[in-house]
Order: structure tokens, then sequence, then C-alpha cells
């Protein structure tokens, strides 16, 4: 998100400078290392580093010093209670009020439980030793990990949470070119804002899941069942795709803060822990489908397509795979795999897989092949040659990639979600 944020404030024309505390990415980001991958990332980083607009640096001071607007962007992980933890939230407020000298606006960008804008602002005040005016403003991100540069450069909506009107002079003016809707509200509404639209995608995703479990019950077709709830207006279609669940650091991290948040607050949202409960339920469903398709997995071979937790991204974080690959591990399962981008990322956190060059590969002597992540590339797949290369012709597919009737009719025993 920083990054992102960094790179399109400098391409609609602003000096921007990305401070991080890791010398090791700052150094590999002067050099044009990206540290994730994310479509059109790269050739915008290195489009304005070359016209002068954007630059990085490990120094807080120098950020600081050199800028009218502060960006915060740093990191807000779960604790093991599903609180935000706001460790560098505050470190790095404590270090930007060392260095303020004239006034300066600061924007909460990260993800946080609503009032940290008001400790953010005790913080900086409380360490603040010289007494410099400054406003702290809640400006929450939206954006979708592997879709972030467009979102970006061209939001649903701005929301700017600020009660100083010079902030929002200030904001205004600066997200003039990108030609969004802007909300202006207090920095408390602005917070709840963030976690409330996450809270309901997550929402979506549950209600269509636990359609699914019944459709399969009734012998309906999830997927006809969300067309036709996709077209009343106030529903919409996005968002009720049947699978194997979301994944990602931000629906799983803000669902479980938003609950906590609301338990802080005295109110029990028994929907949000209903949503997270469907959602963890699901991936064992599908080890559970997995086992009905194949009966026994001690010693099958598996051959597993995607790992990250959706196409466009090498993230792990809070990716189906990491749950489902261990469940079948645990049934004596071998598992190969192959994900276009998170291979590398999926060394350091699975353990006894087989990485394979492609997705032939994945497929060559697999008892079946099992799809977690639905990368375009998948389903453009030859299936005659991959019929040939499985040991038998089976496709348990978590993402409803294909069509029942195109895979039936080729001949595979093909198993899918809510179909």
């Amino acid at each position: 998100m920083g990054l992102v944020t960094a790179v399109v404030f400098a391409d609609y024309g602003n000096e921007v400078i990305g401070v991080d505390n890791d010398e090791e990415k700052v150094r590999k980001l002067k050099e044009g290392v990206m540290p994730i991958f994310e479509p059109g990332l790269k050739e915008l980083v290195d489009k304005n580093v070359r016209e002068g607009r954007l630059s990085f640096s490990s120094s807080i001071k120098e950020g600081v010093e050199s800028s009218k607007l502060i960006f915060i962007c740093v990191g807000t992980p779960p604790k093991e209670n599903g609180e935000a933890n706001l460790y560098y939230v505050e470190k790095v407020s404590r270090e930007i009020a060392k260095y303020i000298k004239d006034y300066q606006i600061i924007v909460e960008k990260s993800t946080v439980p609503v009032e940290t804008g008001e400790w953010v602002e005790r913080t900086i005040r409380a360490n603040n030793l010289k007494e410099v005016p400054f406003d702290v403003v809640s400006n929450p991100e939206f954006l979708r990990e592997g879709q972030a540069i467009s979102d970006a450069k061209a939001p649903q909506r701005i929301v700017i949470g600020t009660k100083s009107k010079k902030a929002i002079e200030t904001l205004t003016k600066l997200y003039e070119p990108f030609n969004s809707p802007l909300i202006i509200c207090d920095i408390r509404t602005a917070e709840v804002i963030k976690h409330a639209s996450n809270a309901f995608l997550a929402t979506k995703v549950s209600f269509i899941n636990a359609l699914a479990n019944i459709c399969e019950k009734v012998g309906a077709d999830v997927t006809k069942v969300a067309e036709g709830m996709g077209y009343d207006s106030r529903i919409g279609r996005d968002f009720l795709e049947a699978g194997i669940g979301y994944g990602g650091f931000c629906f799983p991290k803000d669902l479980a803060a938003f609950i906590r948040i609301s338990q802080r607050a005295g109110y029990d949202f028994e929907l949000l822990k209903a949503v997270e409960r469907i959602n963890e339920k699901q991936r064992v469903n599908f080890v559970e489908k997995i086992k009905e398709t194949l009966w026994i997995l001690d010693g099958k071979t598996l051959g597993i397509l995607g790992l990250s937790f959706k196409p466009n991204t090498d993230d792990l974080r809070f990716a189906p795979s990491v749950e489902i690959i261990p469940l079948l591990q645990k049934e004596g399962a071998k598992i190969k795999a192959f994900d276009p981008q998170a291979m590398e990322s999926a060394k350091g956190v699975l353990s006894n897989v087989e990485y394979s060059e492609n997705a032939y590969e994945v497929a060559r002597d697999s008892d079946a092949l099992i799809i977690i992540t639905e990368w375009d590339e998948f389903k453009h797949l030859d299936l005659q040659k991959v019929k040939s290369l499985l040991k038998s012709p089976v496709i348990i597919d978590g993402r409803n990639i294909y069509k029942v009737e195109d895979l039936r009719g080729m001949g595979f025993n093909y198993v899918s979600v809510g179909r």
C-alpha cells in the first residue's frame, strides 16, 4: 500500500519520498527491484524515479523535514486475539514528532481501529517538544491486490477524515487530479468506513459460500444463483463467487479487528463472527470434497494449481493454500505445486512440497489436479494434454473456473463448488 500510494502520487506530479526502516528494501528499490509483485508497479516506479519525482530513503528525519504531507503506511498486523497491533503506528508517530519543524499534515493511511487517529495526535503532541502546529487526518485506502495501481489512480471514493479546514483544503487539492468522489467526515467515521467496507465484502463472500453448500445439497447451480442475484442493483454481482473463501491480509485481519472493536464498544457483532466461521469452514469442506472424490489420500500425489490468495499477486498471507496443503499432507498426500508468482514465498511457508515449472508438470503423474487460485493461465490450459498427463482424469476445482458440462464432456471426473 505504501509503495503504490507513493508512486501514484508521484505520477500525478508530486515530489514523493518513500521512507522505510528496512535498509535492504530501500537499497533494492533504488536499484529498481520491487519487494512485491503487482502488475504495472515496476514500470511506474522506474518512470517516476527516472523523471525525478520519486526517491527512497531509510531516514525518517529526511522524509519529515522534506515534506508538507506525511502519510503513515506502516503495517498493522493482527494480534492473537484479533486486535490490530498498533506498535508500528505508535513508533512512527513518535519519530515524526521529533523532526517536524513547520506546520505539517500527518495522514493515517494504514488500516487502524477507530480512535487511532486521536492516539496518533496525542502521541505526536506529547513528543513534539517544539510545539510545532500539525493536523492528523484519516485517509483510508481501498486497494485490491493485483489491481492496486488502477485502484490508486482512479479510486471509487476518497475518504478524508478531519475537522481541520486547512487539512481539508490541502488534501482536496492533492486529490483533485484523481477526479473521484470525496467524502469529508471526522476521523472516527473515516476509520469505521474502512472496516465496514471490508467487513461487508467479506460477508458477501461467506454468504455465497453458504449458498454453495445449500446448492450442493439440493442439486442447484450456485453460479446461476449468483447471476440471478447479481442483476439486482441493490445486491450486485461482485464478490458473489463461490469457492474456498477469502484470504489475503486485509479481509481476515480487518474482520477480526472490527469484531474486537465492536466488543470493546459493548456490541457483540454475531453476524461477522458467522462470516468468519463460514470462511474457516470452507477450507475444511474443500478438503472433505477431495477426500470424498479420491477416497484414500495416503500415498496419492495431488497436483496443486495456485498458491497465492488471489491472482496477480505473490501474497501468501492468510492464503487458502497455506491451510489446505497441510491438511492434505496430514492425510498422507504428496504435494506437487505451481504458481506463476508465489512459489519463492511459499518455500518459506510450506514444507515437503515439490515445486514444478508449469501447470503441465504439476499434472504429470498426479492422481488429481486441485485448483486453489484462479490465475488466468489456468483457465486456458490444454485440457486434453492435462488429461493425458494425469494418472486418472480428476480435477477438483475450488474456484469454479471451468464449465461443468465441458469438463465432463471431455471425460473428466470434475468436481467444483456449489454446482
